[in-house]
């Protein structure tokens, strides 16, 4: 007969078969896959944006002039593309060197990197990438305060 009739008791009544609702014990991965794949968008987009070329030291806004024991080191870019080392002209490839004898304070020495207006952003970048690579990291660039508003 049938699986329900099979279990009837002694005095020959039916019984009910009563089961017990069981918690599955499975776990539901749907919304965890759902924000592990946002935070993957979002980390694929902010990535590119956190990734900085030339770490720079530039002043604030309202800055005041800085009060230092040691005098900095300025490296200057004319518009034509020559570099000075303070005051005397020094070749790209002999920048990291000269620099190198003349730092005090070795890797911590500040370094002001002036470029004229009128000079290639790109020398002006990749004296600032040499600097870098060498290990200078405290790097400013200098302008002057702008006195129209």
């Amino acid at each position: 007969m049938d699986a329900g009739l099979a279990a009837q008791s002694s005095s020959g009544g039916r019984r009910r078969v009563r089961r017990r609702h069981v918690p599955v014990a499975q776990i539901n991965v749907t919304p965890m896959v759902d924000v592990m794949l946002v935070l993957l968008i979002i980390f694929m987009v902010a990535a590119p944006l956190l990734t900085v070329g030339v770490p720079i030291d530039l002043p604030k806004t309202a800055a005041k002039p800085l009060e230092s024991q040691t005098e900095p080191i300025t490296v200057s870019i004319e518009a034509n593309g020559k570099i000075f080392l303070q005051e005397n002209e020094v070749t790209p490839d002999r920048l990291v060197a000269t620099l190198q004898a003349i730092a005090r304070n070795g890797t911590e020495q500040r370094i002001f990197v002036r470029g004229d207006r009128a000079a290639d952003y790109g020398t002006i970048m990749r004296v600032m990438g040499q600097l870098n690579a060498a290990g200078y990291n405290q790097i400013g660039l200098v302008t002057v305060e702008d006195t129209d508003g």
